[in-house]
This record gives C-alpha cells, structure tokens and sequence, in this order.
C-alpha cells in the first residue's frame, strides 16, 4: 500500500533497483510510492552503494521497536513546531545525517550537525543537543570542535553565557570557500610535481593536466559562491496563513 510501512519484498525492489542503476524517481514509480519515501529509506541505510534490503528491514524493525518502548516516556513530548510531523522530522533528520556520514563526517559529528540544520534558531547549546540525541554532553563536545575547525559551524554566546554552536547564514559559504581554497591546494602540489618529475614526462603531462583541471574548479567554485552569496540571506516570503 502507498501509503504503509515499506514491505520486506518492496525493499528488495529497491536493492534491485538501485543495482541497476535506476534513479530514486524510477523506482518509486515501479513500487507507485513518492519518491520521498524511497530517498529517505536509502539515505537512512547505507545510501545507494551500501543498501542492503536484509539489514534495512531489521534496522526498521528495531527502530520500530525502540519507538514502541520509549511510547510511555514521550507521552508527555510537547508537539513539533509548525504542526510538524514528529515522525517525519526524525526521519529527514536521520537521511541528513547519513548523506553527511557518507561525505566523510564521523556519525557522531554528522547527527551534530543535521540537528543544527533542521532547528528553527539555528542554534543549540550543548545541553540541548545532548538532551535532542540521547547523548553524553562530552560526545557532542568532541564533534563540535571537530566542526569548529572545519568552518560548519560557529561559537558564541548568548544572553546567559552559555555557549551556542551555530549554523548563519554565512557558515555554509565559508565553508564552500575553505573547500575551494583546499581544491586549489591540491592543484599546488600536482604543479610543483613537474619540474620534480621533468617537463615532457608523461608523469608530469599528467600532473600538469590535473593542476589545470583543479585550477579551473576551484576559481569556478569560489567564484559561484560569491556570486550566490545573497541567496544565504534571502528570507522566506510571508503568506498569508504564515504563523504570527
């Protein structure tokens, strides 16, 4: 049904699916699902290289499971912002945070950072974000500062001292422009590789065609992203059922 719970043989369609190389929009037409549906059940388990239709149906049974037991405890939750679904916040939370795992952020600091994205503020202490994923305060500590460095997010303070760790408008072009000026590095080193191995070799060939190729990404990169630079800090429009 459409609308259910994937089955265990609609999952081995996807397997299948995904073997032949066919894209998420394809495949949930074949199983007439959303194509929604069939990203968020491949990003939550493995992505499209890793996904086993075996491993996600226990993986979702023992999500299943959990959320079962913790019924009791979260009677009392307070409903989502905006009349949100709770169910579906978790699960968008939890393909964010595999699509960045799968870019090479460690889970821990990939979970960090997804639930700094999809809050309303934008900002979370410590606290907060060890409360929102059942965590120890010193494992957020570690993928923070581990995000610091890598300019994905910010410090500061608020109004009570306490320490917020904040994703602006501005973080994610920083951070594209580091990732440019570490693009251009490499470029740098493949060039410094000519002279070393000789002009005319064809390691140096090689190399110089490849400090060419990253040169022209990187200037293509940082140039794209001052020219989008505003699209950060364009603000959503009002309608006229907007929340006041």
């Amino acid at each position: 049904m459409p609308g259910g719970r994937l089955t265990q043989q609609e999952r081995q369609q996807i397997a299948l699916g995904l073997a032949d190389g066919l894209a998420y929009a394809e495949i949930a037409r074949r199983l007439d699902r959303p194509t929604s549906t069939i990203t968020r059940e491949v990003m939550r388990n493995g992505g499209p290289t890793a996904y086993r239709a075996d491993l996600a149906h226990r993986a979702t049974e023992r999500r299943a499971h959990r959320r079962r037991k913790a019924a009791p405890r979260d009677s009392g939750t307070p409903p989502q912002a905006h009349g949100r679904d709770a169910e579906a916040v978790r699960e968008y939370e939890e393909a964010f945070t595999t699509l960045f795992m799968q870019q090479g952020l460690p889970k821990m600091t990939a979970r960090v950072l997804a639930s700094l994205y999809t809050t309303d503020a934008g900002s979370l202490t410590a606290s907060e974000l060890a409360g929102h994923l059942q965590v120890s305060p010193a494992s957020v500590s570690k993928a923070v500062t581990f995000l610091d460095s890598q300019g994905l997010i910010r410090r500061e303070r608020d109004e009570r001292r306490r320490e917020r760790y904040v994703v602006d408008d501005d973080v994610m072009y920083q951070s594209t422009m580091a990732s440019a000026r570490g693009t251009a590095h490499l470029g740098e080193v493949a060039r410094q590789g000519v002279g070393i191995l000789g002009p005319g070799t064809p390691a140096a060939a090689r190399l110089e065609n490849i400090a060419r190729f990253i040169d022209f990404v990187s200037e293509s990169i940082a140039r794209a992203a001052d020219q989008a630079r505003e699209i950060l800090h364009t603000k959503p429009e009002r309608t006229s059922d907007s929340v006041t």
